[in-house]
């Protein structure tokens, strides 16, 4: 009997053996440092003026890539036969017709004040000028039905973060905003502090353009109160409860984006209709203020780096295909608010219970070569067990990274597993990781150029990729969401 019993364990350990060795080993000479470098130097190159969505340099780009995927061995898989998904995003504004009067100061928009956000707002009301009161005691103030106005406080706001002066502001206003609506205030009026009044010329771009989405999928702002800044300078504007008339007016406008898609089919007769999901965007910044005397945002590492990693995937795969397919999908617009990802999310141009998984990379070129961040790889961000177990062993196998397991932490001040193309997949119950060599000093600057990438790294970050992309694509079974998963922020 106990025989019989070893005999059978060994079976099952030989069947098990055979049955995860029953494919050939993913043809990484295929992947060419040569080809990543040239790639690279092409698409973050200046012609492109930093590929901003909505404008014709994103689509400039978006000819470019639709001939390298075509290249590269890839069939169309976007609408009508195409590489091309478009789409249109929608840009809200706040218009120059908005006023701002404080007692006899007739104010200036974006010269006097800045909107943080675009509402629509008519307010006539009276300023409770709270100083330094920190969220907590604002209770203790009588500001229901009026404008708050407070010194912008970085108290209790972690400062260890990417961008901290330009991102500054919005923490400022995170920190107060639910408070202040909870207490009937009509609006909120920040005065800079000092590290408010340094971010006043790199904010400055981000509000005149206003906010963006896509039909259908905008996050609800209209009822939102609004939130103003004005410099510290200006502070007696809002002291000794002068009277104030608000009037903000937004108007939107539609600008064209797109999704390059395309793909290599799978081996198996029935696994190929299934599709493994390779994700990275191919918007940056566009032309904006000057950084060392460069106002040209290339994105080398954000994100062309993932752009040409996807490019030389695919030449790996047009050699030696696998038994799924792979859907190869560069998401437009994605600086905007991940619109090109979220409209594919909605609008998949293949039906979404066939694809098994979505590998997303964004920021895989630069930092030390021995180390790297697979967002959700770990809880409670992690989706899918059996697709991480297939992303650590692919690192195993070779590239060897030792994981930045903070990055993927709820607690990290970056919150950045929430910042790329993988999440509205995740949202959309498809499994789904995020591969990154997370941020560097030159994030989203001019100096994020192609001669300051990690060729080494972007290498070894393509290649495990690659690998977890051939296990996705070739294991019988395929990666199952977790049942319990919620995302919570």
């Amino acid at each position: 009997m106990k025989k019989q019993y070893l005999l059978s364990i060994l079976s099952l350990i030989i069947f098990g053996l055979g049955n995860a060795q029953n494919y050939k080993k993913p043809l990484v000479s295929a992947i060419k440092e040569t080809d990543l470098r040239k790639d690279m130097y092409e698409l973050a190159a200046d012609q492109f003026w930093g590929r901003e969505a909505g404008t014709l340099d994103e689509l400039k780009v978006s000819m470019w890539l639709a001939d390298k995927t075509k290249e590269a061995g890839m069939k169309p898989a976007g609408d009508n036969g195409t590489f091309f998904q478009f789409f249109d995003m929608y840009r809200h504004l706040i218009i120059p017709q908005s006023s701002l009067k404080i007692g006899d100061n007739q104010l200036k928009l974006w010269k006097d004040f800045l909107v943080a956000e675009p509402v629509n707002a008519n307010i006539d009301s009276e300023i409770v000028y709270a100083g330094t009161t920190e969220p907590e005691d604002l209770s203790k103030l009588n500001i229901k039905g009026k404008i708050l106005a407070i010194n912008a406080s970085d108290k209790n706001i972690d400062k260890e973060m990417t961008l901290f002066i330009r991102r500054y502001p919005g923490f400022v206003r995170t920190k107060y905003y639910n408070k202040a609506l909870e207490l009937g205030a009509k609006a909120i009026i920040f005065i800079t502090d000092d590290i408010s009044e340094k971010s006043w010329v790199e904010v400055l771009p981000q509000m005149t353009r206003g906010a963006y989405g896509v039909e259908g999928l905008r996050e609800k702002v209209t009822n939102n109160i609004p939130v103003l800044w004005i410099k510290k300078e200006n502070a007696n504007w809002v002291k000794n409860n002068p009277k104030i008339s608000l009037n903000l007016i937004t108007e939107t406008y539609k600008y064209p984006s797109v999704n390059i898609i395309g793909k290599i089919d799978g081996t198996d007769p029935k696994l190929k209709d299934e599709y493994v999901l390779l994700s990275g965007h191919q918007d940056h910044d566009g032309i904006r203020h000057p950084v060392k005397n460069d106002t040209i945002y290339n994105g080398a590492d954000d994100n062309a780096s993932t752009c040409v990693a996807m490019l030389a995937m695919a030449r790996a795969y047009k050699k030696q295909p696998g038994k799924r397919s792979i859907l190869f999908v560069f998401h437009g617009a994605e600086e905007r608010g991940l619109l090109g990802s979220r409209w594919h999310a909605v609008h998949p141009v293949v039906p979404k219970e066939k694809i098994v998984a979505v590998l997303n990379g964004d920021m895989i070129g630069r930092n030390d070569n021995n180390e790297a961040a697979l967002l959700g790889g770990n809880a409670p961000h992690k989706n899918s067990e059996e697709l991480v177990k297939m992303a650590e062993d692919a690192n195993n196998e070779s590239t060897k990274f030792k994981y930045l397991k903070d990055w993927d932490s709820p607690s990290h001040a970056e919150y950045f597993y929430f910042r790329s193309d993988h999440l509205p997949y995740a949202k959309a119950g498809i499994p789904a990781i995020f591969f990154t060599s997370v941020l560097h000093d030159q994030y989203h600057t001019p100096q994020d150029e192609s001669e300051n990438i990690n060729y080494k790294k972007l290498y070894k970050m393509t290649e495990w990729m690659y690998r977890t992309s051939w296990k996705v694509a070739n294991e019988a079974e395929r990666p199952k969401v977790i049942s319990n998963f919620t995302l919570e922020r």
